[in-house]
């Protein structure tokens, strides 16, 4: 099976995928000072005093970047302890790809017409900064927090377009064409920078009830700001709660099997030897 581990992939694994060995440690060190690195060579390069006088330096730091994490890529793909395909579809394997993808799709896409296309490739090598979020416990926290409460967000966002359209049909009737408030959309695009607190400027009321609406929208803006804050607060809060009780369960709680420590707060049994855990 694709799943079952070799000793020479369990021994890679470790390295790879494990951060409890100086091994492992070093190895996600390296990954982040690479991604560092290959992140920065794409900002200066995108420069155009510095791509004239440094283009081939950059060029080579590409490929260089762009050799490593592909043998990342392969040595992930093939340490995995799931399913190949498993890991090729999950998040992070997908960030892997595509930070490779750019530079080998810059090959066939030759000539002035495809020019867009390759400058759309040289941005999206920025998004290797992703492959930081494997190394960010807190990131993590935080995309736990949001997916617990994607529900209420859903819920509140709804609530806001609701808003935003009712205030701009009302200042198309309020205002018209003649002070810019041609269509109900432009009125809806005045009611989105007006609730956000942005401000364009670029239209605004002249009527006095135009100017009340206006009015009642900011005061609405400022309001609906602490909507979303308090649900991912909420969320934030359960998540570090979890995670102190899990910490409590890491030194409390020791396998009498083999005396591991470090077991998932809701496990029954050890993740090394399988024995029961005391309750």
């Amino acid at each position: 099976m694709d799943y079952q581990m070799t000793p020479t992939r369990a021994l890679m694994n470790r390295i790879v995928f494990g951060t409890d060995t100086r091994a492992g440690r070093l190895f996600d060190l390296a990954v982040i000072l690479c991604i560092i690195a290959s992140v920065a060579a794409a900002l200066l390069d995108s420069v155009p005093a510095l791509n004239q006088r440094f283009h081939a330096a950059f060029y080579l730091m590409e490929w260089f970047f762009t050799i490593l994490f592909t043998l990342e890529y392969l040595s992930r793909l093939y340490s995995s302890p799931a399913p190949r395909r498993q890991y090729v579809l999950s998040f992070f394997g997908l960030v892997d790809l595509f930070a490779i993808l750019p530079t080998y799709l810059s090959l066939v896409l030759p000539g002035a017409s495809f020019l867009m296309v390759l400058r759309l490739l040289r941005v999206l090598r920025i998004f290797r900064i992703l492959k930081l979020v494997r190394f960010m416990e807190d990131a993590n926290i935080l995309v736990r927090a949001l997916m617990s409460a994607r529900r209420k967000i859903l819920v509140f966002l709804f609530c806001v377009v609701i808003l935003n359209v009712i205030f701009g049909s009302l200042m198309y009737v309020i205002e018209g064409p003649a002070n810019g408030f041609t269509s109900i959309p432009v009125g809806i695009y005045w009611a989105i920078v007006t609730m956000t607190t942005v401000g364009y400027g670029d239209i605004s009321p002249h009527t006095g009830f135009g100017r009340l609406l206006a009015s009642v929208a900011m005061i609405a803006g400022y309001a609906i700001i602490a909507v979303p804050t308090g649900i991912v607060s909420s969320e934030l809060m359960n998540e570090f709660q979890n995670k102190n009780r899990q910490t409590e369960r890491d030194f409390t709680v020791v396998c009498e099997g083999c005396g591991r420590r470090g077991h998932d707060r809701d496990a029954h049994h050890c993740k090394q030897c399988g024995a029961t855990l005391p309750l």
